[in-house]
């Protein structure tokens, strides 16, 4: 038996005006999982518990089954050991986004999804202006950055706002803050680094090249959910499975390695709607051939959501069941002919597009395959169906457990 879970990112929505009353999944064309909906039975998942932040690294850990209370350090660890870079004892990692701000408000989470030579170039120039043997710059993908704080004397004990949930805000009335007395030595020094960053990036030339295009300038660094060194068990410990990820981004890349799976990034893996899906599903074809379950992460759709745009994530999701889980289907075909196989569909978090950021509203999801029996009255996916499946309300590791049958 072989074992897939397509987690297409930020997918869930609300019902909307302009799609005639219907949510972007409902109304966005999509034959290959329409006919996995004729054979699967449906459920909810609850991936954001309350006293967790809202963001996608606590999601997909929810979805693989973690427990969060003894895993969960915060996002930019998760970032790092995506990227290759273990922690030590003495350093918090914080994500670090390059965003724009214009007249003091937060106006863009991703400068615009920044461009992989712009971003190293303003990173290189920021590790030289602001960077030393305390404090390092580590620069990731497009706008996704980290920033390593080594050193006793910091603490990740941190109050932060996300970027992507806080559009339209003065920045400075949302800056990092300490949340123990031991943290204000941390907030004074990412305060200094934010403001500091703010003024070497208007006059960088990078930021004038983009003015002149029109595009949006990556004029201010914003770090968020830092943390030390996390400790997750291994995903063959927790299932007895051999499993692997395919996903664009460091973040799901960082769970993948901690967990102990195989890991791959294809080539033309972007994390935005030019990303390669071809790809992606051919990776997650020659996993299989190693691993029993991969885990096929897209990044595309809650982009869109977060940018508001409501046509690019009916084309998101449409190309994603298309370009990704038609040719894995296809593919699966001609590799493995005689191996069963079973699988779930879901988004990790709802992203309205009204509100352009996370919801902790349960997610929905469909499971089909080899053993399931299809749910009677149920043969279409959506957020108003799913809940009417025979497992609404399922946490923890109770999805992993279904899939495994365990």
């Amino acid at each position: 038996m072989k074992y897939v879970v397509f987690l297409l990112d930020g997918m869930a929505d609300e019902p909307l005006e302009e799609l005639g009353g219907k949510t972007p999944l409902e109304y966005a064309q999509t034959p290959a999982m329409d006919r996995l909906a004729s054979r699967a039975d449906f459920g909810t998942f609850l991936t954001l518990p309350e006293g967790f932040p809202t963001s996608s690294d606590v999601a997909n850990m929810s979805v693989l089954g973690w427990n969060l209370a003894d895993s969960y350090t915060g996002r930019g660890p998760i970032e790092s050991y995506g990227m290759g870079i273990p922690l030590d004892e003495d350093t918090i990692a914080f994500r670090l986004n390059l965003i724009t701000v214009k007249d003091g408000i937060l106006e863009d989470y991703s400068a615009g999804h920044l461009e992989d030579e712009d971003a190293a170039e303003l990173i290189e120039f920021l590790q030289r202006e602001l960077g030393n043997e305390k404090i390092r710059f580590q620069k990731g993908v497009s706008y996704r950055h980290i920033l390593y704080l080594k050193g006793r004397e910091f603490s990740a004990d941190i109050l932060y706002e996300k970027p992507d949930s806080s559009h339209g805000i003065a920045w400075k009335s949302i800056l990092p803050r300490a949340a123990s007395e031991r943290a204000k030595y941390t907030e004074e020094v990412l305060v200094n680094l934010m403001e500091r960053s703010y003024e070497l990036l208007a006059s960088h030339p990078v930021n004038e090249h983009r003015r002149k295009a029109g595009k949006n300038e990556a004029n201010l660094i914003w770090p968020w959910s830092g943390g030390g060194k996390p400790r997750v068990a291994s995903f063959s410990s927790l299932y007895g499975k051999r499993g692997g990820i395919v996903a664009e981004v460091d973040v799901i890349l960082g769970l993948g390695r901690l967990g102990e799976m195989e890991i791959c990034r294809p080539e033309g893996a972007t994390g935005f709607i030019d990303t390669n899906y071809e790809n992606m599903a051919l990776a997650a074809i020659d996993m299989l051939k190693r691993n029993d379950f991969v885990y096929v992460h897209l990044e595309a759709i809650d982009e869109c959501g977060h940018l508001g745009d409501v046509a690019m994530k009916v084309k998101a999701i449409e190309e994603a069941d298309k370009r990704l889980m038609g040719t894995f289907f296809d593919e699966y075909e001609r590799m493995f002919p005689t191996e069963p196989l079973r699988g779930i569909v879901l988004p990790d978090h709802p992203v309205p597009v009204k509100l352009r950021k996370h919801t902790r509203t349960p997610v929905p999801f469909m499971i089909w395959g080899e053993g399931v029996r299809p749910h009677p009255k149920i043969h279409q996916y959506s957020e108003r169906l799913a809940s009417a499946g025979s497992y609404p309300g399922l946490r923890g590791d109770q999805l992993m457990r279904l899939l495994f049958a365990l």
